[in-house]
């Protein structure tokens, strides 16, 4: 996010490169800084003859080539933006000659998202030499709920741990789709407003009792009747709390709850640190490592990865949701 920063705050100042290779799994910082730059690098009036979007899978280098040398038609620059470049993969070194020498009145934007930019060809180096290259890497899950929690920081809101772990259990890491739900957020509450699990009920439609994240914390205490409720919830409601779900983040919890058992210091600070969970949660691993001993946890990751086979149809067939998780509660509990 910091190297985000920089980047817009550069083209603020007026230091435009003439080339940016924007790459990488994640597309969500790839799109808003192609975006920025649609947006302001030239003045609304100028973009009608010097800017141009142009696809990867509709042109050949060579297209891009002969319109990145064009000259601006009055204005000081012209912006030519190429979305899906990824589609050029087999072709792009092609563009080495034009980066090795660029028109210093185009600024050319190649947007390669969903996958990384092979460092070995010879356009990669010359960009990075002649222009800017940002490398979009796809965020770890446990680094999710920081990330949402700045955004909104950013925006004049507060969250807690919980509603973003609630919001990262249902939506995953993808951070355009997440993007999209802090939006509608925005809209509905007022700034300085501290986002909560029933904020996120009302709004986005997630269960606050009704979830994964209820459901490991009612397992971890023992708590079989919330448990069995939340479950049978989920046996009603199968395809928006699909099993391979339940039983991936249950997977997750144990072998961490594992590894905890392996800590010799479960300081509070160093248990957050080793997990990679965020502190506010530590003591749902202290209060579960009392319940499940350490020979336990390991029977429970067993049976837990034999119920993932079985949920996805090996070894077993014409098993329902329900039964699935029915034997999932009685293997661990």
């Amino acid at each position: 996010m910091d190297e985000v920063k920089q980047i817009v705050k550069d083209i603020n100042d007026g230091n435009i490169k003439p080339i940016y290779l924007l790459t990488g799994e994640e597309p969500y910082y790839i799109d808003r800084i192609s975006e920025f730059i649609e947006q302001n690098v030239l003045a609304e009036e100028e973009r009608g003859f010097n800017q141009m979007v142009l696809y990867g899978k509709d042109v050949t280098v060579e297209d891009i080539i002969g319109n990145a040398k064009r000259f601006p038609m009055m204005a000081e620059r012209q912006v030519v933006i190429v979305k899906e470049a990824q589609h050029l993969a087999r072709t792009i070194d092609k563009l080495s000659s034009y980066a090795e020498n660029p028109q210093p009145s185009t600024v050319l934007v190649l947007c390669y998202k969903y996958s990384k930019f092979d460092k070995r060809k010879k356009v990669y180096k010359t960009i990075k030499k002649t222009g800017l290259v940002f490398e979009s890497k796809k965020l770890y899950e446990n680094k999710v709920a920081d990330w949402i929690r700045k955004v909104l920081q950013g925006k004049g809101y507060r969250i807690t741990p919980k509603a973003s772990s609630l919001l990262v259990e249902f939506l995953g890491t993808d951070l355009s789709k997440i993007n999209n739900e802090l939006e509608k957020l925005k809209l509905v509450l007022p700034k300085e407003k501290e986002i909560t699990p029933l904020d996120i009920e009302e709004n986005i439609g997630i269960s606050k009792d009704y979830n994964n994240f209820e459901l490991k914390k009612a397992i971890g205490e023992r708590n079989v009747v919330k448990a069995t409720r939340i479950l049978n919830y989920f046996a009603q409601n199968p395809k928006d709390n699909p099993f391979v779900v339940t039983v991936t983040l249950l997977n997750t919890f144990f072998t961490q709850l594992l590894k905890y058992h392996g800590m010799k210091d479960h300081n509070p600070k160093s248990v957050a640190s080793v997990l990679g969970i965020n502190p506010y949660f530590v003591n749902e691993y202290q209060v579960a490592a009392r319940n499940y001993p350490m020979k336990k946890v390991s029977s429970i990751v067993s049976s837990l990865r034999e119920l993932d086979l079985k949920g996805k149809g090996v070894g077993s067939t014409n098993v329902s949701q329900a039964d699935l998780l029915k034997e999932l509660l009685v293997k661990i509990i």
